[in-house]
């Protein structure tokens, strides 16, 4: 994030992350024939006890880039730099003692639990291979986690078909705490779960990052949730972020076209309360192939503002106010954006809700 809003160095700090997946021809020699361009440069910062929340449409490689922060996938190039120490290099052997510090809740909490261990089993398991607390109080651990999430603690022995699915995610968020760690990525931590459940899990994420200090990269699609949550907001498009702020900001004062598009298909309930609508801007046409992304702006091809030098030039961050930054070269407010989409857009159309 911005630089001087903060007294303290990053607990986080990624630059330039690249990570490409190569393309394969078929028949029994396979040759490289392209590169899967998911992560394409990304700069962001997490503080200690702080929270980013990461958003853009699937597939837009906000799940690579926490896999490679968490080095379950190894970077192209550039560097991930946790608590002073650049982690992109690190062998799998000298990651052993960053991952105590460093844990991830995954996105789908049916398919991330072994159905053959038990609860204990799958919590108690980063205790011993840590070798955190002696092997016969393991089990008083794993209890006192399952109480911290708000789980029975007598109910260690189950398995994770006898839990519903928030309680399975909360399984999940026990695991990643038992090592005590100072970053969770959370990969879509809800996006799983009923509405109804969805709340609570996020309610119980609150309650941890203030009561143990807890920073968190929180992976979303969803804006409303990240809005709650994450005081700092990343924008990602084709992998890359394309605007980055306070979430005040973010919200209320987007400048880039792609945000101000999500933003504007999320329902205002201040103004349906005074009995207004807003306009809402509809994107047309796909999002490009991350193996051959456009030229200069990736946005381009479904952007209402775009012009000669959005194909010539890759538009930077530029600051449009204090830690608030976007990657376009027509920014502006949504006031403007609203009247330019419906007056000039043949990419972006404007509607009412």
């Amino acid at each position: 994030m911005s630089e001087g809003t903060h007294a303290s160095p990053p607990l986080l700090e990624v630059k330039d992350l690249v990570r490409h997946f190569p393309v394969r021809s078929s028949g029994v020699v396979r040759r490289t024939i392209g590169q899967v361009r998911a992560v394409d440069g990304v700069t962001f910062t997490v503080h200690e006890g702080s929270s980013l929340g990461l958003v853009g449409e699937s597939g837009c490689g906000k799940s690579t880039t926490g896999r490679v922060i968490t080095r379950l996938l190894d970077p192209t190039s550039g560097s991930v730099t946790f608590d002073g120490r650049d982690i992109a290099t690190l062998s799998q052997k000298q990651m052993r003692d960053v991952r105590r510090d460093i844990q991830i809740i995954f996105q789908d909490p049916y398919t991330s639990l072994n159905p053959r261990h038990t609860v204990g089993s799958i919590v108690g398991a980063p205790l011993e291979v840590h070798d955190i607390v002696p092997r016969n109080e393991v089990l008083t651990r794993v209890q006192e986690l399952l109480e911290r999430v708000g789980l029975n603690p007598e109910h260690y022995n189950r398995y994770p078909s006898e839990f519903s699915g928030g309680q399975r995610q909360r399984i999940g968020i026990a695991r990643a705490l038992a090592l005590n760690p100072k970053l969770i990525v959370a990969d879509e931590p809800v996006s799983a779960l009923d509405v109804s459940i969805q709340a609570q899990v996020i309610n119980l994420m609150e309650e941890l990052k203030r009561d143990l200090g807890i920073a968190f990269l929180f992976i979303a699609h969803d804006l409303a949730i990240v809005r709650h949550f994450c005081p700092e907001i990343a924008v990602m498009y084709l992998g890359k972020i394309v605007e980055i702020g306070p979430r005040e900001w973010v919200y209320d004062q987007p400048h880039h076209p792609y945000t101000q598009a999500l933003l504007s298909a999320v329902p205002d309930i201040k103004q349906a309360a005074l009995g207004g609508r807003r306009g809402r801007i509809k994107l047309e046409g796909d999002v490009p192939s991350p193996i051959n992304p456009p030229s200069g702006c990736r946005f381009r091809t479904r952007c209402w503002k775009a012009q000669d030098i959005c194909a010539q030039e890759e538009p930077p961050l530029l600051q449009i106010s204090p830690g608030h930054q976007a990657a376009c070269h027509f920014a502006e407010p949504m006031d403007q954006a609203l009247e330019s989409a419906g007056a000039l857009g043949t990419r972006g159309t404007i509607t009412s809700n």
